[in-house]
């Protein structure tokens, strides 16, 4: 599947509705969909929704990427993973159907997921863009029932563009006429763009800030929206930006008429791996254990997801924390390190297993050093790990950078 066209990434819709025309048109005949597009938090927002619906009785297909450790990750039917000889049934049905024409990788494998959420019933689809939200391969359905906006930051700027306003816009596009969306916390910059769209398109829009409010008070969530007050236990998934996450899963449950019941299980029965995740058990965690350390992953891999991380290990009991990070050339590198150097005692840079856009470790030095951190290249993880530990038994360690890293670290201590 990646050799069927020259890019990774070539953003246009053309291809997407041929094949899908190809298949029978998959998209017109999903379940509810709800779309979710943004920068950061889109993930564990539909993480936290997928939650709310089960805990409500309801199943969801599922539609996220990236994979981390198996790419049957990005495909949930009725809220399983997708079985290993439907998928290899599936996909061999799309590239018949595509024939020798030009695909990327994401959008057959998107077409894919449509095909087989097409064939199967449950009772919602929730669909994560790749990228941007106007040209990306999941914005085919014409009709959805609610649509999700998380905060919007800057990152892929070679595709989406190179202000807030244009990434926003970018974004927007998931919008459809009348049909509601859900906007998370937003810039000024980026609140203007989205709520004139939302305007042209007469698409309600139920927005951070004014038609819900969520806050942390006294160790609980608290949520507020016109229907009135909830009272919830903090999200299972660690950090303070997950508080805004949930704000936006529980505006979509409420809006959609779920109880408290759904959303409570939004908030505690999540699970959305690499974000502020501490590994249980693996070699790399043994290692650890055995001088008294932890061992945490996060997959941020953007400004805005080091600040996170930030205000994620603030709340952790204090102790000296030493990072291990790989990220892609793609990046604003220099941005992830600046916030990361408030917190981190040093940081071991690796290159990332067989991605071709790795930052090569002394590349990433260089970056780290100029943020201020105290950092050196190692030949891999286990390596860097290894020199941590012997230079700081009893540290915390987190291992971040890139979600490609964060899938390489699950391989093999999952």
């Amino acid at each position: 599947m990646m050799s069927l066209h020259p890019k990774i990434i070539d953003l246009t819709l053309d291809r997407m509705h041929r094949i899908l025309a190809a298949l029978d048109n998959p998209e017109g005949k999903l379940p509810p969909v709800i779309h979710a597009a943004g920068t950061n938090g889109k993930g564990s927002t539909l993480a936290m929704l997928r939650a709310g619906l089960e805990g409500a009785g309801h199943t969801a297909h599922v539609y996220t990427s990236p994979h981390l450790a198996r790419f049957h990750e990005r495909i949930r039917l009725n809220s399983a993973l997708i079985d290993e000889a439907l998928l290899g049934d599936i996909l061999d049905e799309c590239l018949a159907a595509n024939g020798p024409d030009t695909i990327t990788y994401f959008e057959i494998t998107t077409a894919a997921a449509l095909l087989a959420f097409s064939r199967s019933p449950a009772d919602w689809t929730l669909l994560e863009t790749g990228l941007g939200g106007r040209l990306d391969a999941t914005n085919v359905v014409d009709r959805p029932r609610l649509t999700i906006i998380t905060p919007v930051d800057l990152d892929h700027q070679q595709y989406l563009g190179d202000t807030l306003a244009e990434i926003a816009a970018e974004k927007a596009g998931i919008l459809k006429r009348g049909v509601p969306c859900v906007v998370g916390p937003q810039a000024d910059e980026a609140l203007d763009v989205i709520e004139a769209r939302a305007a042209r398109l007469g698409a309600p829009l139920l927005a951070h800030g004014q038609h819900w409010h969520v806050w942390e008070e006294r160790g609980r969530l608290v949520f507020q929206d016109e229907t009135g007050l909830l009272d919830l236990p903090l999200p299972g998934l660690v950090g303070a930006h997950q508080v805004m996450n949930a704000g936006a899963a529980l505006a979509a449950l409420r809006h959609l008429g779920f109880d408290e019941t759904a959303c409570e299980a939004a908030v505690t029965r999540a699970d959305w791996p690499a974000r502020m995740q501490r590994l249980r058990h693996g070699p790399l965690v043994d290692m650890a254990k055995a001088t008294g350390s932890d061992l945490w992953l996060d997959g941020g891999h953007n400004p805005a997801a080091a600040h996170a991380v930030v205000e994620s290990l603030s709340r952790l009991p204090l102790r000296p924390t030493h990072l291990i990070c790989g990220m892609l050339n793609t990046k604003d590198v220099g941005g992830f390190m600046a916030p990361l150097a408030q917190v981190a005692d040093s940081l071991r840079a690796v290159s990332i297993p067989n991605q071709a856009a790795t930052l090569s470790a002394a590349e990433s030095v260089a970056h780290a050093r100029a943020a201020g951190l105290r950092a050196e290249p190692a030949e891999d993880v286990a390596t860097a790990l290894a020199a941590i530990l012997n230079e700081a038994p009893g540290a915390r360690v987190l291992i971040c950078g890139s979600l490609y890293l964060a899938g390489v670290i699950l391989q093999e201590n999952d």
